[in-house]
């Protein structure tokens, strides 16, 4: 993997995820941050890691301090529900913040969990009184054994429609697709706009391409 990004002078970011590479010692994933970094096209690395939210002894001083000392570094981590937002979890967002590492937030839409307009503004107006930044709201994508999880996307517009007349900006992230095949992620959002400005505009709305429908 270091050699291929070695190799790929396009690749200025690195996301370092998984499976959970907080489930790493230390020392190995010490070992992976300073190979990465001693990549000269390599500006920026990322760690993606649920551990805040489900392993937040993990988050030891000793691994915050680690951390720090590969910024620039940034933070993803994965709180779905407000009931997530613990005193410990709380504390491991709170040692990377201190530690000078942005901690952004990416959610999942899920059925019967937090699909309803309250239940996900508790949980990003929890996240912004803890300083972590609601970054996407993902579409629960169609992998097998998941199916019972994924909500309309109809509902998750309007629940974001419904955010962005309440909510403070810090506090929405954005609600997205990502497309299987590499294909990118596609916002999902009302066009607030009428149709007749928009093309005098000369404006083109976005839409999904037939590979992207969702019934």
């Amino acid at each position: 993997m270091i050699d291929h990004v070695a190799r790929t002078p396009s690749l200025r970011e690195v996301i370092i995820s998984g499976g959970d590479p907080l489930l790493l010692s230390d020392g190995l994933l010490e070992w992976l941050l300073v190979a990465l970094q001693a990549i000269p096209h390599v500006e920026v690395l990322r760690i993606g890691s649920r551990a805040p939210v489900t392993l937040p002894m993990r988050v030891t001083r000793e691994l915050a301090a680690m951390l720090q000392r590969h910024r620039p570094l940034w933070f993803n981590t994965q709180f779905n529900h407000a009931r997530e937002i613990t005193p410990e979890s709380i504390q491991a967002c709170e040692r990377l913040l201190m530690a000078g590492i942005p901690v952004s937030n990416q959610s999942v839409l899920l059925k019967g969990i937090n699909d309803d307009y309250e239940t996900m503004r508790d949980l990003l107006i929890g996240l912004e009184r803890i300083s972590v930044r609601p970054y996407y709201l993902f579409q629960c994508e169609p992998v097998r054994g998941a199916n019972h999880f994924r909500a309309e996307i109809r509902g998750g517009v309007e629940i974001m429609e419904k955010l962005r007349q309440n909510v403070s900006g810090l506090c929405l992230p954005r609600y997205v697709l990502d497309c299987p095949g590499g294909r990118g992620k596609i916002p999902l959002q009302h066009f607030l706009m009428p149709a007749e400005p928009v093309r005098k505009a000369g404006i083109e709305k976005h839409s999904f391409d037939k590979r992207d429908r969702m019934d």
